[in-house]
């Protein structure tokens, strides 16, 4: 990779190691990724690896369409969701994606995320919506329901899958993992919300 691409990657690195180390995301899971800008590539994690050991030689480069150009391994099943965001959202530099367990426990109601922090009212007041997709990564197929997400709320930047975790975006991978780590504590206070309320405390 070039020495551009690989400035990126090293981003995407910090952004990783400070994801596993905040606990949002644990083995082998979860997955991040970077446009290249100028093109229609983007650097991304490679299957099988770890956020909390990769380094900068381990990301691939990739076309919108998850196709491996350069790099060596398999390109995350997510590549797909990856670049379909970043078509369409051009403000979008860099995707973290994260199984973050309060937000995945709230997605299973398949409810939108409250904002239920004056933390998150004011970062993100666009909210963060919940899309339903019935399987362990975005298909083909699910591509109009993110698309009809988009027309809804253009400027979001995290959505959940339900049953499976948290899509931050940002503006550089480190802004991304921030919010995904913001998505994850607007989860949990959700998440107690609701306790305290059942207990009538």
């Amino acid at each position: 990779m070039d020495q551009r691409a690989y400035e990126i990657a090293e981003k995407l690195v910090i952004a990783s190691k400070r994801a596993y180390n905040r606990g949002i995301q644990t083995g082998s899971g979860g997955n991040v990724s970077a446009r290249i800008p100028g093109t229609e590539t983007m650097l991304v994690k490679a299957s099988g690896g770890s956020l909390g050991d990769c380094s900068p030689e381990g990301f691939l480069i990739t076309d919108f369409e998850g196709n491996l150009i350069e790099g060596t391994g398999k390109p995350t099943r997510e590549a797909l969701l990856h670049g379909y965001i970043y078509k369409l959202r051009p403000d979008v530099q860099a995707v973290v994606h994260v199984h973050s367990p309060y937000a995945i426990g709230w997605s299973s109601s398949k409810r939108d995320l409250p904002l239920v922090t004056w933390h998150s009212r004011l970062k993100n007041p666009e909210g963060f919506p919940t899309l339903d997709v019935h399987a362990a990564m975005v298909r083909p197929q699910d591509v109009p329901m993110v698309e009809k997400m988009f027309e809804k709320t253009p400027n979001i930047q995290a959505f959940l899958l339900a049953d499976h975790g948290v899509v931050a975006m940002g503006k550089d991978p480190l802004t991304a993992e921030h919010t995904a780590e913001l998505v994850e504590e607007t989860a949990q206070v959700a998440i107690l919300d609701k306790i305290v309320e059942k207990l009538g405390l």
